[in-house]
C-alpha cells in the first residue's frame, strides 16, 4: 500500500517554477531520501508533504486520501516534521519542546497525560537527550537542538516522518546515531521516512530509495544502488567522483578539480 502519492506536482515562486511534473509514490514502511543540489526544490516539496505549501498543479495523497481532506489536527496525527535548524524565538525548556510533539493528543481539556509523559521521555531516551531535560533551547548547541527537534518528532508519534537535514550541526557519531535512529524505526515500527540529505554516502547504507532532483523537470528516483553512481552525481551535480563498494553499498569521493599536492 502507498503511503505517500505524488502525482505531476508543480510548484513555483512566481516567477520562478521550483518544481515541475514531479511523481513518486512511497511504499508503507519504506526509506526514502532526498538529495540534490542547493535550490533544487528539496524543502519545497518537503513543505508540500507536510501540507505548509500546496501545488501549483497535481495532486498529493497520504494514506490514499488527497492532502486537501486533511484537517490540520488530523494531519498531525499523520505527518511528523522536523525542519532544518533555527534559533528559538522563546526559551523553552527542552522538556517542553518535546511534550509539544503530543499536543495533537491532547485530551479536550489540553492538559498532558501519563501516557503523553511516557511517549516524551521514551523519545528523549532515543535521541539522548534526557540528560538535558531543564535547559533551554537558547543554552542548547545547534546539534543539542536538532536532536531536541528530532525528539519532539518521535514524541508525536505518527506513521510518517519527514525530517529536512537531521544530521546539520551534527558530529560523525550523532549523524550515524541519527540515521540509526530512522533505521530502528522503520524496522521496529514500519514508519514511512523522508529525509533530505547531502550525505548521500550515508544515506546509501540506510535508505531503500533516493529522489535526485535537479533543475525543473530533471529528477531520477531508484533503489540507491540505481541512484548512487558516478553517473548520477556528474549529471546532478556537475563533479566528478571515484566510486567504490563497500560490503555491495556503493560509495562515492567526490575529486577535487585543483588537487593539492604535497612537496616530496
Amino acid at each position: 500500500m502507498d503511503m505517500i502519492e505524488v502525482k505531476n506536482v508543480s510548484f513555483r515562486y512566481p516567477p520562478q517554477e521550483v518544481l515541475r511534473d514531479v511523481t513518486f509514490r512511497i511504499a508503507a514502511g519504506q526509506f526514502l531520501a532526498i538529495a540534490g543540489p542547493n535550490g533544487a526544490g528539496k524543502t519545497t516539496l518537503l513543505q508540500l508533504l507536510s501540507g505548509m505549501l500546496k501545488p501549483t498543479r497535481g495532486s498529493i495523497l497520504i494514506d490514499g486520501e488527497p492532502m486537501s481532506r486533511y484537517n490540520p489536527r488530523r494531519l498531525a496525527h499523520k505527518i511528523a516534521v522536523v525542519r532544518q535548524d533555527v534559533l528559538p524565538s522563546f526559551a523553552y525548556s527542552v522538556y517542553e519542546t518535546v511534550l509539544m510533539g503530543r499536543t495533537c493528543h491532547f485530551g479536550p481539556m489540553g492538559f498532558e497525560s501519563e501516557a503523553d509523559r511516557q511517549a516524551v521521555q521514551a523519545a528523549m531516551e532515543a535521541t539522548e537527550t534526557t540528560c538535558f531535560a531543564s535547559r533551554r533551547l537558547t543554552q542548547l548547541s545547534g546539534g543539542e537542538r536538532q536532536r531536541v527537534y528530532i525528539a519532539r518528532a518521535l514524541a508525536q508519534d505518527t506513521p510518517i516522518l519527514l525530517l529536512d537535514e537531521p544530521t546539520s550541526f551534527l558530529d560523525m557519531r550523532h549523524q550515524v546515531a541519527v540515521f540509526d535512529l530512522l533505521k530502528d524505526l522503520q524496522n521496529r515500527r514500519g514508519i514511512t521516512i523522508l529525509v533530505i540529505t547531502h550525505n548521500v554516502n550515508l544515506a546509501g547504507q540506510y535508505c531503500d530509495q533516493m529522489l535526485l532532483l535537479g533543475p525543473p523537470g530533471q529528477y531520477e528516483i531508484g533503489s540507491v544502488s540505481h541512484i548512487v553512481t558516478a553517473a548520477m552525481m556528474e549529471r546532478f551535480f556537475g563533479v566528478k567522483v571515484l566510486l567504490g563498494k563497500m560490503e555491495n553499498i556503493n560509495f562515492l569521493i567526490p575529486i577535487a578539480r585543483s588537487p593539492h599536492k604535497t612537496a616530496e
